[in-house]
Parts: C-alpha cells; sequence; structure tokens
C-alpha cells in the first residue's frame, strides 16, 4: 500500500499541520532543523473546476495551501487586465502564489499565441499545456520570443498525444531548455511508466507536478485519496530530491470533485508526512 503503514504517525501530524498556521505547522512536523528546504506543496487548479474562485481559495486555506496553477475555469483566457487584477488580487490576499497556469489545451498556431499572450498578461513564467505535437515547431519559437516556459502535460493511456511523459520527452529533449514536462504521477502510472524513475530519468525537463494516488498502476487505476493506493510516494519524493527539484509538488485530487475537500486534507497531509520523513 505505497508505504502508507510506515508513513502513519508522520502522516497524522502532516495533516495536523494543514490547520496551522506555517511556523506552528513546521514544528508539528519537525522537531530538528530540516536537512533540505521542504518540497512546497501547490494545487493544481483544476481540482475545483465545480467551485467559484472564492470557494476554492477557502478551501486552499483550510489546508493551508500556498501555491496555485491557476486554470481558466477561474481565469479565462480572455480575460480583461480588470479581471487578471481582481483575481491575482483575491489570491494574493490569501498568501497565495500564481507560479503558473494551465493546462491549456493548444491544437492550432492561434491557440498559441492566446496561451503566451495569456501567461504574459497574467504575468506567470510558467504554462502547463498541450500543444499537438505539429505545433512544438511554433512552441519552441513563442517559447524564445517570451522567456516564458512550458511544461508538457501528459494525461494517460486514453492520451492520444502524451500518454505517458516519455512520449512527450522525447518530442523536446533537443529543444530548447525551457520546454519541458509537467510529470502527472497518476497518469504516468496508469500509462506504465513508475514516477520516482520518470522523476530520475526525466529530471533536467520537469518542471511542475500533478501529485495524486491512483487504485492501481493500470489502465483502469482510479484516482483516490494519497497513500491509499500503487504509487510509492517515499521513492518519489527521494528521486525529486536526489534531482533537487525545484518546483512545486500540485496535488490534482478527481476522485470527488464535488466534494474534494477531504480528500485534499488527507492527501496533503499524508504528502507532507513523507517529505518531512524523508527529510529528517
Amino acid at each position: 500500500m505505497s508505504s502508507r503503514r510506515n508513513f502513519l504517525l508522520q502522516t497524522a501530524l502532516g495533516v495536523a499541520a494543514t490547520t496551522m498556521g506555517p511556523l506552528t505547522a513546521a514544528a508539528a512536523v519537525s522537531g530538528s532543523p530540516a536537512k533540505k528546504a521542504l518540497l512546497p506543496v501547490g494545487m493544481a487548479g483544476y481540482t475545483f473546476a465545480k467551485f467559484d474562485l472564492d470557494q476554492a481559495i477557502a478551501m486552499m486555506s483550510r489546508v493551508n495551501i500556498k501555491n496555485i496553477s491557476v486554470k481558466d475555469i477561474h481565469l479565462p483566457l480572455n480575460s480583461t487586465p480588470e479581471k487578471i487584477k481582481e483575481v491575482l488580487g483575491k489570491f494574493a490576499a490569501a498568501g497565495i502564489n500564481v507560479y503558473a497556469v494551465g493546462v491549456i489545451y493548444m491544437k492550432t498556431k492561434q491557440a498559441v499565441d492566446e496561451a503566451f499572450d495569456y501567461a504574459k498578461r497574467v504575468g506567470v513564467p510558467l504554462i502547463v499545456g498541450v500543444p499537438n505535437p505539429e505545433l512544438l515547431d511554433y512552441t519552441e519559437e513563442k517559447i524564445k520570443a517570451y522567456n516564458i516556459r512550458l511544461a508538457v502535460h501528459n494525461h494517460g493511456p486514453e492520451d492520444k498525444l502524451y500518454p505517458g511523459p516519455k512520449n512527450a520527452y522525447d518530442l523536446i529533449k533537443n529543444r530548447d531548455e525551457r520546454l519541458g514536462l509537467c510529470l502527472d504521477i497518476g497518469h504516468s502510472a496508469r500509462a506504465g511508466e513508475e514516477p520516482s524513475k520518470a522523476v530520475l530519468a526525466y529530471k533536467n525537463r520537469i518542471f511542475d507536478l500533478h501529485i495524486k494516488d491512483i487504485s492501481e498502476a493500470a489502465k483502469d487505476g482510479k484516482a483516490i485519496e494519497l497513500g491509499r493506493g500503487a504509487i510509492d510516494f517515499k521513492k518519489l519524493v527521494q528521486a525529486l530530491q536526489k534531482i533537487n527539484y525545484a518546483g512545486v509538488c500540485s496535488l490534482e485530487f478527481e476522485k470527488d470533485m464535488s466534494d474534494p475537500l477531504p480528500g485534499i486534507a488527507e492527501s496533503a497531509g499524508f504528502f507532507r508526512g513523507v517529505i518531512s520523513t524523508v527529510n529528517s
């Protein structure tokens, strides 16, 4: 069960930390100085697809998560400057950092143009996107023009473009170094690529992570709370530390998107517990 029993105590502390302030939480998770900076936890905005912006912010505040890759559900691609200012202002007031936009799908050159213009107007350095493979040359041109990184997202066996991270990596590995991967670990496992091995294999190109667990490492694996499924999170965190991963670990909870808060809280607590244990 993916090291769950080994981390029950630390997970409990991590869950408790989701309701505490940053200093108190740090003390609860570890009584001694950390050997390394703890991996930052964030949220993939798609988790809140069925909620408005204020509700999403409220849930993030409940679990003390301070980073988000914002989805166009809450900040449309055609947003006016006033709308962008309003949305970013609400996140800032809650102490939440908008570190990326996406996932954005790009099937035409116009869609690529819109994505980069949008990211520039929002003021983020990273797009999590899915440009069609025939548009990668054009996407690379835009990366150079805007100096904005793009992380290609893998979507599992059903995805005809990028089922696993290797499908994307093989197409970008010799391109501009600002073109990389958003490694969705659940979809990676469903596509037959063990997440920690993928981290080590594609280390220089992993810009973002979508963190989830699945009931089985197979095509039919279903979303489940972290630590209850097939993914070995201890190995994942160890791999991330080995490559000195500098991005955000964003939870994407899809088991019950109509009532995600309990699952987010459990998952965030478990993941923080694993990070703390590996880091101690």
